[in-house]
């Protein structure tokens, strides 16, 4: 059984450098999309070079996004406020579902058997001791913010997912399967495609490294990433990202569901050993000390 790694490109050399090296000795296959626009909407310069990565030149798959997905709303002078905000996230969720979905160009020479990994490009899943059981397995993953040994406590992360490619529906339904295993009589799992039984969690499953750029990096990416929106009304700007990475503060707030309160910075990182980070980072300490508080 090869495994394939599947995840999206923005501009994050560094993590996806240390990515590959975690990886490359699991890994048959790295797929990677990269879009010619942003989730917003705008246009973006292509930032992948694969003279940047040539040891594992024979590894990867880059695959171009250079057309935009079916559906798109225009968005019209007319429209009210609601109207207009629901249009734009709407049109956001469809680029990135776009980009994620258009990595199944990369597997067309998997077999049934081989295994598909999905995650976004700083979720990085802990293989050391993993062995597939089930249909669907879930990576519970530690969340780093800023630096790789600040840890945001007590929450977990259900971030990189798996399947056999004879399994895999599309890659978007992967990574809408909901985080918990459902109970046999739950009659709504028969037919949905997010609920499903006998899911297999990893509850070692690796590291979560998000946000792990300069203030000004953060702030450009919030800003056209598929929740731009929310990050735009929070009316927070690269000033505050310098606050709150010197403060040590968390940016998003994954526990609540209230968007207003998303991007409030309550919540403190804590700085952790640097013993449950990755085998590759404790070799190369030096190569990350810009990264490591």
């Amino acid at each position: 059984m090869n495994i394939y790694d599947c995840f999206m490109y923005f501009d994050e050399d560094m993590l996806l450098d240390l990515r590959l090296n975690i990886l490359n000795k699991y890994v048959k296959k790295f797929v990677i999309t990269e879009s010619t626009y942003l989730h917003s909407g705008n246009k973006k310069k292509l930032n992948f070079d694969i003279k940047n990565f040539t040891q594992f030149k024979d590894k990867i798959e880059y695959i171009v996004v250079d057309e935009p997905p079916k559906g798109i709303e225009k968005i019209k002078d007319e429209d009210s406020i609601e109207v207009k905000n629901k249009k734009i996230l709407d049109n956001s969720l469809k680029r990135e579902n776009n980009q994620r979905n258009l990595q199944a160009k990369g597997l067309k020479k998997a077999n049934d058997n081989d295994l598909v990994l999905l995650s976004d490009l700083d979720e990085i899943p802990n293989l050391v001791n993993f062995k597939y059981k089930n249909k669907i397995t879930l990576f519970i993953q530690n969340v780093f913010y800023y630096k790789f040994n600040l840890i945001q406590p007590d929450y977990k992360w259900m971030g990189t997912r798996a399947c056999k490619k004879t399994h895999l529906i599309k890659p978007q339904w992967l990574r809408n399967i909901k985080g918990k295993s459902y109970p046999i009589w739950r009659l709504d799992t028969i037919f949905s495609r997010k609920k499903y039984m006998n899911v297999n969690f990893v509850n070692d499953g690796g590291w979560h490294f998000t946000s792990i750029k300069k203030p000004k990096d953060i702030h450009y990416k919030l800003s056209n990433f598929m929740h731009h929106l929310e990050y735009e009304e929070s009316g927070l700007n690269i000033s505050d990202m310098e606050r709150m990475v010197k403060e040590k503060k968390i940016l998003y707030d994954h526990k609540t569901d209230q968007k207003k309160e998303k991007y409030t910075g309550n919540q403190k990182l804590k700085k952790i050993s640097n013993k449950i980070l990755p085998d590759y980072i404790l070799s190369n300490l030096d190569k990350y000390k810009e990264w490591l508080d």
